[in-house]
């Protein structure tokens, strides 16, 4: 039986799952800028309420990662992607009837948004791990760090473009017409996917979700500590710059992705050559570094080179530990430990708006960004003793 890894132009079918993988991504990265503005401004209610709607996401894309990562072990990946790109439709339509609800339901608004984060953090799971596990079954477990590195960069690009678009539409059309174009921009994505071939599925012994996990926790805490950084800019920046009265708010993520992809464009081979935890190491001490500088921010220009430091320290370390954990299982595992590992990073999302929320309700918005800097240094100190240890 020939196998997909003959396809003559791997490359290609990659480039096209990840410019499918950013046009979704944009339904998810497009509100990351305006839901804390609509749920602060627009529906009068405080922080504490602001990180939930934004945790809820991903909360829900914590708990449904084993169940995504089976399906797209057990049941095709590209079938997982595609019901990750329906339920995304899901979100774009709860989220329109949220912003349509006249100004005396605003507990209704409140609950429809919910209902839409929580269809979005769904379709975020089953995307990301479908198409994690197309890509690789499209390409081979020996351009693992390269199919994770292309859809990072996807992921990542769309947060930096999807957070000023946001704002955009969000200040010049409103809440309605932002959430029109997150329940067009799936359907777009499904259409440029459609001609992708599916992979075969794997046949071997299914493993136990205990021994898949005994793998890897220890790149997965990592991760979770150095998602507690993103987790944080993307929730707080903008409210941040604008407790100061600072301009450029949109941009702060912008800055993120584009130092992210860049860093990936030109230095996305170095977990091969010098060893994905050695990378790792030096990644969580940038991220530190960067978020460190928003902290200490006098200025918008200070506050917009910190994100980027923070994107240049964040840009490696998913496929740096995620090559650990691709080496340590077996190929039809792949997608459940895949899921399992994100998961570690959607549970610092899910955790970090609602406790943060709270925290800068007693030491300001400033204040997260030094908690998340501590949280990245020691994630560094995990990573050099635990996985080193490990070997």
């Amino acid at each position: 039986m020939t196998t997909l890894i003959q396809e003559p132009h791997p490359r290609r079918l990659l480039l096209r799952l990840s410019i499918g993988m950013f046009v979704a991504y944009l339904s998810i990265g497009l509100p990351l800028g305006i839901i804390p503005l609509y749920v602060h401004q627009q529906l009068g209610l405080n922080d504490v309420m602001v990180g939930i709607a934004i945790g809820t996401q991903f909360l829900t894309t914590l708990i449904t990662r084993s169940t995504a990562g089976r399906w797209a072990d057990h049941q095709g990946a590209r079938r997982t992607a595609f019901l990750g790109m329906a339920s995304c439709v899901g979100s774009g339509i709860a989220t329109l009837a949220a912003a349509l609800m006249p100004g005396n339901a605003l507990a209704l608004a409140y609950g429809l948004l919910i209902g839409g984060r929580v269809l979005l953090g769904v379709g975020e799971s089953l995307l990301l791990t479908g198409n994690l596990t197309w890509g690789m079954g499209l390409a081979g477990s020996s351009l693992a760090g390269k199919v994770m590195s292309w859809n990072g960069m996807a992921t990542y690009g769309a947060m930096a473009a999807g957070a000023p678009l946001g704002l955009a539409i969000y200040h010049s059309q409103g809440m309605a017409a932002a959430s029109g174009l997150m329940l067009v921009l799936p359907l777009i994505a499904l259409v440029i996917d459609k001609g992708v071939p599916p992979v075969a599925v794997h046949t071997g012994k299914r493993q136990l979700l205990s021994a898949i996990w005994l793998l890897i926790w220890r790149p997965g805490l990592g991760l979770m500590l150095q998602g507690i950084g993103f987790s944080v800019l993307s929730v707080f920046v903008t409210l941040y710059f604008a407790q100061f009265g600072w301009p450029y708010a949109g941009f702060a993520l912008t800055a993120f992705g584009s130092a992210f992809i860049a860093v990936r464009l030109t230095f996305g081979n170095l977990p091969d050559k010098m060893g994905g935890i050695k990378v790792a190491q030096f990644s969580l001490l940038v991220e530190c570094a960067g978020l460190l500088l928003i902290f200490l921010a006098v200025n918008p220009l200070m506050a917009l080179a910190g994100a980027a430091l923070t994107g240049c320290g964040c840009s490696l370390i998913f496929p740096s530990l995620g090559v650990e954990v691709v080496r340590r299982v077996p190929p039809e595992a792949r997608g459940t430990a895949l899921g399992g590992f994100s998961a570690f990073q959607d549970l610092a999302y899910a955790l970090t708006g609602p406790l943060a929320g709270i925290l800068t309700g007693h030491a300001g918005y400033r204040s997260v960004f030094l908690l998340a800097a501590v949280c990245a240094f020691l994630g560094m100190l995990l990573v050099k003793l635990g996985l080193t240890k490990r070997g």
